[in-house]
């Protein structure tokens, strides 16, 4: 049974992920040493294998999910495409309690569209630059994909972080031009030239996301050396 009101570092989670994740040991048998429900550790771990160390960073924070993001998770669920705490950990929600509770809004015909974490309400979209929009993605990623948090900063709508992040994944800076009335951004290239430009932002994009996701095992180590001095 789980310890009330326990707290756990993300040092210590990250280091239980790590062992379960390498058959040192069982999630039931680590969870009753540290007092949590085997669970936590179950998701912990899930985390861990899905997106590593970083994604263990911003855990805690109260993120604020769009609906896009909430439906791609219950249809995976749904679908039969993993379990709960497998798919909260695709998706880097806080626990798998959470995709729960959506799953039985769907099921119950409930609209949770506007139904934010965190009691927000998505604010109305508006214009921006290709170089705000590139601002506003950089900063949201090396916040732990705050898509709630950023779009409260830059008075947007979570939406609009949320599909500027996800396409600047994907297509890197290329993704985030403004082609409406023009083609969608998912379409293949027109030309090779074009097709050529899309594959070097996409090299840029992910030389910039390995040196973020550096940057962020980076303070990780920091917070590990930090504990053990204290100690």
């Amino acid at each position: 049974m789980e310890r009330k009101g326990i707290k756990i570092s993300v040092e210590t989670k990250v280091e239980c992920a790590k062992l379960v994740a390498s058959g040192k040991i069982g999630a039931t048998s680590l969870a009753h040493q540290i007092g949590v429900a085997p669970k936590r550790v179950r998701y912990w771990t899930a985390l861990y294998k899905e997106h590593g160390e970083t994604a263990f960073i911003n855990m805690g924070i109260n993120k604020v999910y769009p609906m896009e993001l909430k439906l791609e998770a219950v249809k995976d669920y749904i679908n039969g495409k993993g379990s709960y705490e497998s798919i909260a950990a695709k998706y880097c929600l806080r626990s798998e309690t959470q995709l729960f509770q959506w799953v039985k809004m769907y099921n119950n015909g409930e609209d949770f569209s506007h139904k934010m974490s965190g009691g927000s309400r998505m604010k109305t979209s508006r214009t921006t630059t290709k170089e705000e929009r590139i601002r506003i993605v950089r900063e949201c990623i090396a916040n732990g994909c705050n898509y709630g948090e950023s779009a409260i900063r830059h008075n947007v709508s979570y939406q609009q972080v949320y599909g500027w992040v996800k396409r600047f994944k994907e297509f890197g800076e290329a993704g985030l031009e403004d082609r409406r009335g023009k083609r969608k951004a998912d379409q293949k290239p027109r030309s090779e030239v074009e097709e050529l430009k899309i594959r070097m932002a996409q090299l840029e994009q992910e030389l910039y996301m390995a040196k973020m996701e550096r940057d962020l095992l980076k303070k990780v180590r920091e917070l590990e050396r930090k504990d053990l001095y204290r100690k």
